[in-house]
């Protein structure tokens, strides 16, 4: 270990530097605990998400289950930060140069695949991504499918449950010579309700994975903070090496 044999018959730049690394170790330790708190939050989250009573068999019967590849890339994700984490505390701790290394590739990986986990459910989950088309064409098939007991459930429970009407507005109905639904009407004021159900979903769908999204866009900077980090403490640890073979 680099830090052996420390002490006595070494010059005031040896004692100076093994202050800077202790500083360094330490930084990085925190950074650690911090990042593991994210870990931890993100997989909650994830959880919550998948789990929530109903919210899975809803997505489910509009045919949307694309929204949940992101969130489990993202699940999977938070599992590695919490173990590299610790991963990253031990390397720092024992100025292990080959685990600091390992543990630089790790921060890359996170970083990459935390990237990517929030890129996919932003796209699958925000205003103009790719989750609109997938909406309007389940709500237009539904009202295209009236005569299925089935489909007017679902249509009525959509419309009832989020306060929306038709795939863009209450045009829709018009547009396709369908019968204007009551659930597509506010029940205290009987007006219809002005913004369609791809808009309201949609907004729906951002207040769950907006929070998400942040927390593991946060938890990719500290791992490239980390790393850097990591890259000052090997070359910390190498010069107290190469200084300390200087003053035998």
């Amino acid at each position: 270990m680099a830090g052996a044999g420390r002490g006595d018959g070494k010059g005031p730049a040896v004692g100076k530097l093994e202050s800077q690394i202790y500083c360094i170790k330490y930084t990085l330790f925190c950074f650690n605990v911090v990042l593991w708190l994210f870990g931890v939050s993100i997989f909650a989250l994830c959880l919550w998400i998948l789990i929530e009573p109903g919210f899975n068999e809803f997505m489910s019967v509009l045919s949307l289950q694309q929204y949940f590849i992101g969130i489990y890339i993202i699940l999977i994700a938070s599992l590695i930060v919490m173990v590299v984490a610790f991963l990253g505390c031990g390397s720092a701790l024992m100025e292990n140069v080959v685990l600091l290394y390992g543990y630089i590739a790790s921060q890359i990986a996170t970083f990459i695949f935390g990237l990517v986990g929030a890129t996919v459910v932003l796209d699958f989950s925000t205003y103009d991504s790719s989750i609109q088309p997938l909406i309007r064409n389940s709500i237009v098939g539904l009202m295209n499918n009236p005569q299925h007991e089935g489909s007017r459930a679902i249509l009525r429970m959509v419309q009832e449950g989020i306060g929306c009407c038709g795939a863009d507005g209450p045009m829709d109905y018009i547009n396709l010579n369908k019968p204007f639904p009551a659930e597509c009407r506010d029940s205290v004021t009987g007006n219809a309700y002005f913004h369609g159900c791809v808009d309201e979903l949609t907004f729906y769908l951002e207040s769950k994975t907006g929070w998400l999204a942040g927390i593991v866009l946060a938890a990719c900077m500290i791992a490239v903070i980390n790393a850097v980090i990591s890259l000052v403490l090997i070359h910390a640890v190498k010069k107290e090496e190469d200084e300390a073979i200087a003053y035998k």
